[in-house]
């Protein structure tokens, strides 16, 4: 990493390089990033073009991606014209408590299963395993961040 990169241009950087390797397009990823760190929370497409390094237009474009999907928010800002983003405290919890996406890679499994189940068991295998393993998912997942939440409240209590 260059050395003239600030502290968290690096943090940017490295949360990126972990993101794109996840699917998610760089642009994006570093948007995401970006509003993770930024202070204050709420960064015009400008500021965040400036602060990671982008064009002001793959940056527009991948706000309004992870705006549809619910990981940022548009928002307004009193005194200031422009489009500004920001992102919730709690956005990830948030993301994973829908459980869609478990739900639909488990349903997605079940038709393949039923596709393929009278073809043999090893094909039928590799998909039921993975099916079972997104079932567990659907189940456990609203357990675990119920019990999280639990704790969160406990903390906040005892402070």
């Amino acid at each position: 990493m260059s050395p003239e990169f600030s502290a968290e241009r690096q943090y940017v950087e490295e949360f990126g390089t972990v993101m794109i390797g996840m699917g998610l397009p760089p642009a994006y990823a570093k948007v995401m990033a970006w509003l993770f760190i930024c202070d204050p929370p709420e960064q015009s497409v400008t500021e965040i073009a400036t602060a990671i390094g982008q064009s002001k237009g793959s940056v527009s474009a991948g706000a309004r991606l992870l705006d549809s999907s619910g990981l940022i928010r548009r928002v307004a800002v009193p005194g200031r014209r422009g489009t500004f983003y920001q992102m919730d405290n709690d956005v990830m919890v948030r993301v994973i408590r829908d459980g869609a996406q478990y739900r639909i890679m488990r349903e997605l499994l079940d038709r393949g299963l039923t596709l393929v189940e009278q073809s043999g068991p090893e094909r039928a295998d590799r998909l039921r395993r993975s099916r079972d393993f997104y079932a567990f998912l659907e189940v456990e997942i609203p357990r675990l961040i119920e019990r999280y939440e639990s704790e969160q409240h406990r903390e906040v209590a005892h402070e």
